[in-house]
């Protein structure tokens, strides 16, 4: 009896510094200031450094491999109590403890998410660190973005061409972003990169159906880059990835962060890739108000340009899947929950960022 008692005592007790911590967190992120320059531009400096001198030197994705076999006992543990349940081994009492178990067990991850990654989705921002005003912007401000990235996406493409370049192999491109960021650390000192730790994803085939090209491991500080997308996503894919292992949370910040390293490559190829897909995200704006403009913008690119765009749609209607709504519903739905409130959409929120960093710098 006392020791039915005491085991029931230290499994209540168990649950008191996790709802505390819990409790901790959501105070602590509720203050912007306080997790600009505390958590994001401090701790998770230090600690998202370290799990990269741990894990970065690893030639494969720790963290794939961790979320395959993850998947697994996730997958095995609803087998067994589904199996239960049909061969009457279904014990309530046990049942309402596996319950509770669960339940703490997801709150241990829910801690280690928001300790190692998860608070930078509270974090003031890239925006604050350039003193950009990135509210409300008019047709006008679209169409003078959208022609100045009409002439950076062809320039870089005749670059590409004039010189010969062609996309390397995931090695050099990994080593090519890096370079991305030492170049854009000269300029802007908050995007300092030490270590890298990108990696090729295992699950990129599948990734393409799911659509999705590039992914943060918060527990083990890896980027990973889908690298079975056609070539021309994938430099900027990379920059978008690291911008996300440097703290950059929110998917339109990783996309301008990602922006600011591309732009600054020596590598013309990092260029094109990222002038093309902000070219497509301020195109897709303009179409919501004004589909004859955006075919119109399509017609005045290049043609190797049109060609890679070509490439690109019929990469992305051989992937059509049934799954990818459902995906993209609960991406999008995470995304809210962490301080995104469009949802996907919120990648496309790097348009209001360019065109206030234009508006500021008189720049792109």
């Amino acid at each position: 009896m006392k020791s039915d008692r005491r085991n029931s005592e230290k499994k209540i007790m168990r649950w008191i510094p996790l709802i505390l911590l819990i409790i901790g967190i959501k105070i602590f992120s509720s203050n912007q200031l306080w997790v600009e320059h505390i958590y994001s531009c401090a701790f998770y400096m230090y600690a998202s450094k370290i799990l990269r001198i741990i894990f970065g030197w690893i030639p494969f994705s720790v963290g794939d491999i961790l979320y395959f076999f993850a998947f697994c006992w996730i997958a095995w543990k609803i087998f067994k109590n589904v199996r239960g349940l049909f061969i009457k081994q279904f014990n309530l009492r046990d049942g309402l403890q596996k319950t509770l178990n669960l339940f703490f067990l997801l709150g241990v991850i829910y801690i280690i998410f928001y300790i190692f990654w998860g608070l930078n989705y509270d974090r003031k921002g890239i925006a604050f660190q350039l003193q950009l005003k990135p509210h409300l912007y008019d047709t006008t401000d679209l169409f003078i973005l959208q022609n100045i990235l009409l002439q950076k996406v062809n320039a870089s493409k005749i670059a590409v061409t004039k010189n010969r370049e062609s996309y390397p192999s995931t090695a050099v491109l990994i080593s090519k972003a890096k370079k991305s960021y030492d170049a854009a650390h000269t300029k802007y000192p908050f995007l300092k990169y030490e270590i890298t730790s990108v990696k090729s994803s295992f699950y990129g085939k599948i990734g393409n159906y799911m659509g999705f090209t590039g992914y943060y491991n918060p527990f083990t500080g890896e980027a990973q880059v889908n690298t079975t997308v056609p070539q021309m996503l994938r430099p900027y894919i990379a920059t978008h990835e690291i911008a996300h292992q440097l703290g950059y949370a929110k998917e339109n910040e990783a996309n301008f962060v990602g922006y600011l390293a591309a732009v600054n490559s020596p590598d013309t190829l990092f260029h094109y890739s990222a002038y093309l897909d902000l070219f497509l995200y301020t195109n897709r704006e303009i179409y919501y108000f004004d589909s004859s403009a955006s075919e119109k913008n399509l017609d005045k690119l290049n043609p190797e340009v049109r060609k890679d765009i070509q490439e690109l749609r019929q990469f992305n209607e051989a992937h059509q899947s049934y799954i990818e709504p459902f995906i993209s519903w609960l991406y999008g739905n995470y995304l809210k929950l962490n301080n995104q409130p469009k949802g996907l959409h919120s990648y496309n929120a790097v348009v209001g960022m360019l065109i206030a960093y234009y508006k500021k710098f008189g720049t792109i």
